[in-house]
């Protein structure tokens, strides 16, 4: 379908969403009008304000929300002074597919890169272009598969689709605003006779009557019915136009092909979900470790961080390639499977281009180091920037470790504080063992769903695992804080704790021994004492 078309496509669906609330609003129009000739008073009188009922949310949804300016993706803006190298590349890519170079390229930090332009007349004349790329991304790809992403999203331009999206866009965004506002719309009215009910019945309470049950009836009902018109065409207009949207997307993949290889293109896909994953994991499992704790990585190793982790997993990443990816495709996802796109790259002749010897992306950028840095006062929020910076890795591994296990323990030491006293430190619960209070202070502790229904023998087995896992990480912060243990940094594994030689398996027996139906916490007293 040509630019031309498409255009013409995409208007008839966004006109064709005031053209429905204008069909809603004759209907009512004649329905009335079949009522009033029909010489029916009372009748007509009340149909006309049932219509009314009606008409006031229908035409509120076809005029009443304005779109919103859209607001621009964070991202660290680089001038072609900073990175000649990558703009090079860039203008290489924009000159071989024909199109435009960007105006602005920011890089950001997502696995991923997308363009954007500011098209005015509902996409018909063209305006200032932004190219968006992800520094993760940059990190996990080669120069080769960097530049099939690259040509993939210059292939939007070629089509026009950068700036024909903002007629669908807008289409998509007004129906669903439409629904929404009317569904909040429906749920004041319906909040409205709840609270006017409620009020009600507790006057009647003052008086000593009974109080009524609080139902809110119709409140609302215009406005839900109303949303369903809208809410079907909102439905069709997403599968017409995804439609449209996964047809580009396989033509923005031949472009690639044709411009980088078929081999860069194909693993630049294969790569692509794999990266996302990695760094899913990396932001929650390492960067974001310490925040609890109010601490970041060392400047730079925010997104930075997440070469170490490509680094050290490389087995376990390369059979998550080997493997086409699964994913769960929604009826409106305007992007066709990634295994579809894979395989049909795959299945193009060879064209003798390798991906041997291909230099890193990061190789693009005069310091990755500095962009890293930078990227973090850009993306980060102030909040964030306010966090300490750790000097290195394992300080911030132990660190953040020591704090999730002091917030793991915390429910004991408050159980101790209201059974025994004392400042809740693993000296006052000892001792509140010593004094026959363990189960008492267990008891104290968060219980499960079963736990409560157990008795006897059964409730302490229940709860047994509890106080000793809380009690392990008590003990485990004070051999922190004494120097004594920690916790060492891994990237291809879970943080491990160190403990001195030979006292794992005491500590073990210690602890047994401290939760058993007779506590004894003599062992765990001596060893707590050779650790001084």
């Amino acid at each position: 379908m040509g630019a031309t078309l498409r255009a013409v496509r995409a208007l008839v669906l966004l006109a064709g969403f005031y053209l429905l609330g204008f069909v809603m609003l004759g209907a009512l129009v004649a329905v009335d009008w079949a009522v009033a000739k029909g010489h029916v008073g009372s009748v007509t009188a009340k149909v006309w304000f049932v219509s009314a009922l009606l008409a006031i949310p229908i035409v509120q949804g076809m005029f009443a929300l304005r779109t919103p300016k859209d607001e621009p993706l964070p991202g660290l803006p680089v001038t072609e002074q900073q990175e000649p190298a990558l703009w090079a590349a860039v203008r290489a890519l924009a000159e071989q597919t024909g199109t435009r170079a960007p105006d602005e390229i920011l890089l950001t930090p997502d696995v991923n890169a997308a363009v954007a332009e500011d098209a005015t007349f509902l996409g018909l004349r063209s305006g200032r272009r932004r190219m968006y790329i992800g520094l993760p991304l940059m990190v996990g790809l080669s120069e080769p598969q960097l530049q099939a992403v690259l040509a993939h999203e210059f292939g939007h331009y070629t089509n026009h689709d950068t700036r024909l999206s903002a007629i669908t866009l807008r289409g998509r965004l007004q129906v669903l605003r439409t629904v929404a506002n009317l569904h909040e719309r429906s749920r004041k009215k319906v909040a409205k006779e709840e609270a006017k009910q409620e009020k009600k019945n507790a006057k009647r309470l003052a008086k000593g009557k009974k109080a009524g049950e609080v139902d809110a009836g119709s409140a609302g009902l215009s406005y839900r019915l109303a949303a369903k018109p809208f809410l079907w065409y909102g439905t069709f207009y997403l599968r017409a136009s995804q439609g449209v949207g996964r047809r580009q997307e396989l033509a923005a993949d031949l472009a690639a092909a044709r411009i980088a290889g078929r081999d860069a293109t194909a693993s630049a896909l294969r790569e692509i979900p794999v990266l996302d994953a990695a760094h899913g994991f990396y932001m929650q499992s390492y960067a974001t470790l310490g925040t609890g704790a109010g601490l970041l990585p060392p400047p730079g190793e925010v997104f930075g961080g997440l070469r170490h982790l490509l680094a050290a997993r490389a087995e376990e990443l390369d059979e998550m390639r080997r493997a086409l990816p699964e994913e769960e495709q929604s009826p409106y996802d305007s992007h066709p499977p990634i295994a579809e796109r894979i395989t049909r790259i795959e299945q193009l002749p060879d064209d003798g281009r390798t991906l041997t010897g291909a230099r890193p992306a990061l190789c693009l950028l005069t310091d990755p180091a500095r962009s890293f840095a930078e990227l973090e006062t850009s993306a980060l929020t102030a909040e964030a920037r306010r966090l300490s910076r750790t000097a290195d890795w394992p300080q911030l591994v132990n660190e953040a470790m020591l704090w999730h296990a002091d917030q793991d323990a915390e429910p004991l030491r408050t159980a101790v504080t209201e059974v025994h006293g004392g400042d809740g430190s693993l000296a006052s619960f000892l001792d509140a063992v010593d004094a026959g209070r363990l189960w008492q202070v267990a008891d104290r502790l968060p219980k499960s769903e079963e736990a409560p229904a157990a008795t006897g023998r059964v409730a302490r087995e229940f709860v047994r695992p509890q106080v000793r896992g809380r009690l392990s990480r008590m003990v485990v912060g004070d051999l922190v804080r004494r120097g004594r243990a920690h916790w060492e940094l891994s990237w291809a594994d879970a943080a491990r704790l160190r403990l001195p030689d030979g006292y794992e398996e005491e500590l073990k027996q210690a602890l047994d021994a401290v939760v058993a139906d007779v506590p004894d916490t003599g062992d765990l007293r001596r060893l707590l004492a050779q650790a001084r």
